[in-house]
């Protein structure tokens, strides 16, 4: 029976060459667009869930109240792993993680600066178990003089050598021997940038260490045993700090399994991302881009229904029963699965690198995976019955006396399913395309927002080697040779924010819980980074050497501080800051929320970043060359390193942009399955219509006439479509950027562009079927009446 039955479906796929192409290529695309999203989405979801401990680690987080509002974040002070290892027998491991550490490491004359390592405790390896590829993982960071190595950072200093017990010179002042080689780190894991690790006893030895319990400035991770009630252990760790220290912080911890998806939390503590709300948006798209190729098969498999009601109303009078018809017409809509599934999967394995490279994640076909294998099978099988199953249940109702009569068109008359079909299609097409357009004109409206800074020809040069030490001669030279317009150290980039803390002044109300950022500076930032000044001065410490205890504050600090002139007011942090200037608000942070109130003190506070303004009458290329120049005389033992302001404040919409990209690449792919079905039904249509066009055209009727009488029913259609996608779109996309506070509005004329492009594409898609039916000869259509 299933040979019959395959038998009968090729020779109906060969007959329908046509209609069977479109079916396939829609189906195969929209089969490659859902796998591609479900590839991204299972990376996201396996994130940090590949340890073989994964279910029992879990990260401290601190919880506070700033403001007013409950703030919870997951740095900690460093002496805290120790008393919850007392404190907590249920604690199997603890290990602390300091990262960012980026020695100049150097074998012979291999010299490496940019590799990120991190300080861990020597329990790190028992946690967190990567593949250890040589070397003993226990004993591998027990002593300050060892290092531990990933495979490729190996391969780059040591080439085929064996880096086991090799030494490794850190700094020009550290040597410390390679302790163990393991595995990469896996992109779907926090840690992916970290190419080595160095034990914490290093960071003690060096002096990196302290034993203050306000200062939470490193990650700790704790390793649960198995039998533990984990909501009680919750309850008792929460008052943990209070038996420590003087404070009402609490601690809490969370799932690793949960950091990438569920890094943030509301003000009820409840964990929530817009990267989790992402990756369900995504599974949306993969199941709309899914359906409407469905729907196409759906579409064209009943339009063409006409021409297998007679074949149907046959088989039912010869014997054939209902489920026997079903039967066959699933085979048939299977076996279109199946070879848009084969297709489907050549597709992806084509574009999947350079999907790979727009998302900046590397995902691979699990070809050896029998799980994979499975789901594809099952993902082939459920299309094909999902594709099919209005077409077969449709199909085989049929009523054999009246289509044996030829009375099936009064039938379809009373419900045609194909308008449904269409209007539902379109509605999922519209709204991807409305929620596309907001995403990138919220990318545009960010992105244009005032800076409150001059990004371009900034750059920025981090502390290492001899910088410090030699940073007067570094500042004389490049401004002296005309390189530099002007020069600035800071505490951190002008594009983030290291450093908060409350602080205190003369009429602060009681309960004001501010936090504000903080940026360390020596001199003449204003005039470097090209801030706005709004009252008082820059700093200037050739004429004012007490402004190293000065302070410029940014407009929002000043509305905290509530001064009728702040020039002069003195604040408390720590020590006494008087403040010297105001500045407008600059964006230092994301460029979706609202700007922290920011407060610039002198060099008291520390700087260790070289801001440089290249001269405007120096070509870029030129000035960097002398730059380095300059930095290799005064720092010869290191390699030049620098970054641009305006390339680091990109990297904020780096998140935004790939989900802009992804959303177009989607939209675009669904607008062409829809048109793909719409150019299949209006050929089918303009087919039928065949002899009544002739009759019309011999009658008078104009090409114009004609062309309008086919496309409008379908225009129709669109615009009805549009009218139930709109509302449907509006709140998708007002809740998709409900998480960001500076967003655009969603304004009527997002909905005027898809609207309107919607219509236009589908003149376009239907256009040259009803044109070719229009000016076909009327001879040829009616010469056998």
């Amino acid at each position: 029976m299933l040979k019959n039955y395959l038998k009968i479906a090729f020779r109906n796929l060969k007959k329908n060459k046509g209609f069977t192409t479109i079916n396939i290529v829609g189906l195969a695309i929209g089969m490659a667009a859902a796998m591609l999203i479900m590839l991204w989405v299972k990376s996201e979801f396996t994130y940090d869930r590949f340890y073989s401990k994964t279910d029992q680690i879990y990260e401290v987080g601190i919880k506070d109240v700033w403001d007013g509002a409950t703030v919870q974040h997951f740095f900690t002070p460093k002496p805290m792993a120790a008393a919850l290892k007392t404190d907590f027998p249920e604690i199997n491991n603890i290990v602390r993680m300091n990262n960012g550490t980026g020695f100049l490491l150097t074998n012979g004359e291999v010299k490496l600066s940019k590799e990120q390592g991190s300080f861990v405790d020597s329990s790190f390896l028992k946690i967190f178990d990567f593949k250890v590829l040589a070397g003993n993982p226990i004993e591998a960071l027990k002593n300050p003089n060892q290092i531990v190595l990933t495979k490729s950072l190996a391969l780059r200093l040591f080439d085929d050598e064996n880096p086991i017990n090799q030494s490794l010179k850190v700094n020009n002042s550290e040597l410390l021997t390679v302790s163990a080689i393991i595995e990469d780190i896996p992109n779907n894991s926090f840690m992916n940038k970290i190419s080595y690790f160095v034990p914490w006893t290093l960071m003690e030895k060096l002096g990196y260490s302290d034993d203050y319990w306000q200062n939470n400035s490193i990650q700790t991770y704790v390793e649960l045993d198995k039998s533990i009630n984990i909501d009680q252990f919750k309850r008792n760790i929460k008052g943990f700090l209070r038996k420590h220290t003087e404070t009402k912080i609490e601690i809490f911890v969370e799932p690793v399994a949960n950091k990438w998806l569920y890094s943030k939390f509301t003000d009820m503590g409840k964990p929530t991302s817009s990267r989790i709300r992402m990756v369900q948006s995504f599974v949306a798209i993969a199941c709309f881009v899914l359906l409407i190729a469905c729907i196409n098969f759906m579409n064209l498999s009943t339009a063409q229904s006409e021409k297998k009601a007679k074949e149907v109303g046959v088989r039912k009078v010869v014997g054939a029963n209902k489920s026997k018809l079903i039967s066959q017409f699933l085979t048939e809509s299977i076996l279109i699965a199946l070879i848009a599934g084969i297709l489907s999967l050549i597709i992806t394995f084509l574009v999947l690198p350079s999907f790979s490279d727009s998302i900046s994640r590397k995902l691979t076909i699990p070809y050896t995976n029998i799980l994979f294998w499975s789901v594809f099978l099952g993902f082939i099988f459920i299309t094909g019955l999902l594709a099919g199953s209005y077409p077969a249940f449709y199909l085989s109702s049929f009523i054999p006396v009246k289509v044996l009569k030829g009375k099936l068109l009064s039938v379809q008359q009373k419900f045609n399913p194909r308008k449904v079909l269409v209007v539902s299609q379109f509605c999922i097409a519209i709204i991807l395309i409305i929620t596309t357009i907001s995403i990138q004109k919220q990318i545009q409206y960010a992105q244009n927002r005032e800076l409150g800074y001059n990004k371009e020809r900034l750059i920025n040069i981090m502390d290492q080697g001899d910088i410090r030490k030699n940073y007067t001669l570094i500042k004389n030279a490049l401004i002296s040779s005309g390189v530099a317009s002007d020069v600035s150290r800071t505490s951190s980039p002008l594009t983030e924010n290291w450093s908060t803390n409350p602080m205190d002044w003369d009429g602060k109300p009681k309960g004001n819980n501010t936090i504000f950022a903080r940026i360390g500076v020596d001199d003449n930032l204003v005039k470097t980074a090209g801030l706005h000044l709004i009252a008082g001065r820059d700093f200037d410490l050739s004429k004012f050497p007490t402004d190293s205890s000065a302070m410029i504050i940014n407009e929002s600090a000043a509305k905290v501080f509530n001064f009728d002139d702040p020039i002069g007011k003195t604040i408390v942090d720590g020590r006494n800051w008087h403040i010297i200037g105001v500045i407008k608000d600059f964006v230092q942070e994301s460029p979706f929320n609202p700007v922290t109130p920011l407060v610039i003190q002198g060099i008291h506070s520390g700087v260790n970043v070289t801001n440089i303004r290249i001269n405007d009458n120096i070509e870029t290329k030129d000035a960097l060359n002398r730059i380095e120049k300059i930095f290799k005389e005064y720092n010869s033992e290191y390699p030049f390193e620098y970054t641009f302001v305006d390339t680091e404040y990109a990297e904020k919409f780096k998140d935004f942009q790939q989900l802009g990209k992804l959303s177009s690449l989607f939209a675009i792919l669904t607008i062409f399955i829809s048109c793909l079905g719409l150019y299949g039904l209006a050929a089918y249509m303009a087919e039928n219509r065949t002899k009544e066009i002739g009759v019309r055209k011999v009658l008078g009727a104009s090409i114009f006439s004609i062309t309008n009488m086919l496309s409008k029913q379908f225009v129709y259609l669109v615009f009805f479509a549009c009218i139930i996608a709109f509302p449907i779109a509006y709140f998708i996309s007002d809740n998709m950027l409900s998480s960001y506070s500076y967003r655009i509005k969603i304004t009527w004329d997002i909905f005027l562009y898809a609207g309107t492009g919607a219509i236009t594409i589908t003149l376009l898609t239907i256009s040259y079927q009803s044109i070719k039916a229009a000016i076909a000869n009327p001879v040829d259509s009616l010469r056998d009446e």
